[in-house]
């Protein structure tokens, strides 16, 4: 099982509020480092739980149908993951309860309970937590050879291609940053990138 170096990451943030002292009072947030796809955590189960890769994906993807179906038939899905239950709501208001039909009702999501499995599985992670200083996008996004530079490093690495979020890992832009700069780079009448859908992700190449 891998091993997770160094305290939980945090980052702090301000609220509305004002403290004593006049200034805002700070909370602390969860620093994540990105989003992870399905295909992320299939290779990171694959490299350190010894599952084969692409195994986790087809047993979530059975599980959705089987779960849709049970839950269409009025079950509650209790999982070590959470419990799932399906949401309906009226399409119309309605005081009089003789006045219900079938056709008054729709889907209206699933309800998501994630109960207290995840504490748990978290509580040995938990050996402390590590201060995170958040990039300030602004101003890595004014230093244009900066940019340049992580972008060729992305292009020769990856053989002609980056995504948002090789591009933040080399230039250490936000994902939302980074994918913004990418885009900015697909405009105008010579653009110097190309956007792509591949999958559930964009990849951008040289023109």
């Amino acid at each position: 099982m891998p091993r997770k170096k160094g305290g939980m990451p945090f980052e702090v943030n301000p609220t509305p509020a004002q403290g004593k002292d006049g200034k805002r009072i700070l909370y602390p947030r969860s620093a994540l480092r990105d989003k992870l796809l399905m295909t992320g955590v299939d290779e990171y189960c694959s490299r350190n739980y010894g599952l084969r890769y692409g195994e986790l994906s087809r047993a979530f993807e059975v599980f959705k149908m089987a779960a849709a179906e049970l839950m269409a038939m009025g079950y509650r899905i209790d999982t070590c993951i959470g419990s799932f239950a399906p949401k309906l709501a009226f399409v119309r208001e309605i005081t009089d309860p003789d006045d219900v039909t079938g056709r008054d009702v729709r889907f209206d999501g699933v309800e998501y309970n994630p109960g207290k499995q995840w504490d748990k599985v978290l509580e040995k992670w938990d050996d402390g937590f590590r201060l995170v200083s958040k990039p300030n996008s602004l101003e890595l996004m004014a230093d244009e050879s900066r940019l340049e530079k992580a972008l060729q490093e992305n292009l020769e690495k990856y053989r002609g291609y980056v995504t948002a979020r090789s591009f933040s890992y080399h230039s250490g832009l936000t994902y939302y940053s980074a994918r913004k700069q990418l885009d900015k780079w697909c405009e105008g009448e010579s653009p110097k990138l190309l956007k792509t859908k591949r999958g559930q992700e964009y990849i951008y190449t040289e023109t």
